[in-house]
């Protein structure tokens, strides 16, 4: 047995690995079939050939920040800029129920119109038209008494991405006003306060180093999260990094793999960036061990708006012609996508 499969193996039966072997399966791409293998069939183990689907509601694009790498960051005065109404996102899930999807993904920039009132109205609202239904939140940092008041409203997750566990390439990609200590924060009171919780980073932004990459994934086995969202970086037109190199297909597998490995029980989106950098890379990332995708819900006339890198596909399709065109690419790939919310499966001790 090669040096390469004896790595693989260790990470799929002791869950962990030093950062010497870690390096060796994020910088060498000679094995990727062993590694897609074991991360799928541990992904079966656990979850079978079953697919979740979220339906996502981009509800508004207004944000307070400045992120380089974002195109909906305040200073993008080229974009034309939109906020659902309630009776908006709720119609969103009324499409999406009929449809199947029994969770509703909320994700919008940090936008300060959206009060907690506001917020805390739409989730109950939602909660109570749909009680079979999971409410996950994508809408950035905010104060922990916010937090609470979501999750008191009827909020079931919250995705809230790390980016870089690397304070100095946090600082490369964010303004001065944003911290990698106040994101951290904000994930650990997710984590106390109840929520299934999301973190994740970017593959291939720009100053990434195979170290940086390993600190995102040491973080992540502190944190614990009960989702993992991971794609690779595209530049936006609009942006500083409107010039910086793409992330890529290959290293964005290996690393769901990875996670796959290292953490049996999470859920992992294959997501919408996959499939914008290949025509199937959405299915691959289903076949690396992802077990989540998330068609859009959003109004087919503001999905061009939220524009968070170039060239995002799905912008001009109905809902279901979203959910049907991904549906018919799920079961291609030899997965079903099923009617479910979709929670995460927490280990059982033995």
């Amino acid at each position: 047995m090669s040096s390469e499969h004896k790595i693989v193996d260790k990470l799929e039966e002791e869950k962990n690995l030093p950062d010497n072997d870690l390096t060796a399966l994020i910088e060498t791409d000679t094995f990727n079939a062993s590694l897609f293998e074991s991360a799928d069939r541990v992904r079966k183990s656990v979850y079978g050939t079953d697919v979740y689907i979220r339906g996502l509601i981009e509800f508004t694009n207004y944000c307070k920040n400045n992120c380089y790498y974002c195109g909906i960051r305040c200073e993008n005065n080229a974009l034309s800029r939109y906020r659902l109404s309630q009776q908006e996102i709720i119609n969103c899930c009324e499409t999406g129920y009929k449809l199947g999807f029994r969770t509703f993904v909320l994700q919008g920039g940090e936008d300060n119109y959206y009060q907690d009132e506001i917020l805390c109205a739409v989730i109950s609202q939602i909660k109570a038209k749909y009680p079979d239904c999971a409410v996950t939140l994508s809408i950035g940092e905010k104060p922990y008494k916010s937090y609470k008041a979501y999750f008191k409203a009827g909020a079931d997750r919250y995705l809230l991405r790390h980016e870089t566990a690397d304070d100095d390439h946090y600082k490369k990609l964010h303004p001065k006003d944003l911290s990698l200590q106040n994101r951290k924060e904000c994930l650990w009171n997710l984590k106390e306060i109840g929520y299934q919780t999301g973190s994740g980073f970017m593959v291939g932004s720009p100053f990434q180093e195979t170290g940086h990459l390993i600190k995102d994934i040491r973080f992540l086995q502190e944190l614990k999260p009960e989702m993992i969202g991971i794609g690779p970086f595209i530049s936006h037109s609009s942006t500083p990094f409107k010039d910086y190199k793409n992330g890529n297909l290959e290293l964005t597998l290996r690393l769901i793999s990875i996670l796959r490995l290292m953490f049996p029980h999470v859920l992992i989106p294959a997501t919408t960036a996959l499939g914008t950098i290949s025509p199937d890379g959405r299915e691959l990332g289903l076949k690396a061990g992802a077990n989540v995708v998330m068609p859009n819900l959003s109004p087919v006339h503001v999905r061009k708006q939220y524009a968070l890198y170039d060239n995002k596909i799905c912008t001009g399709e109905e809902a279901a012609e979203c959910k049907g065109c991904l549906e018919r690419r799920v079961n291609a790939a030899g997965y079903q996508m099923v009617i479910s919310r979709g929670d995460y499966k927490r280990r059982i001790a033995l």
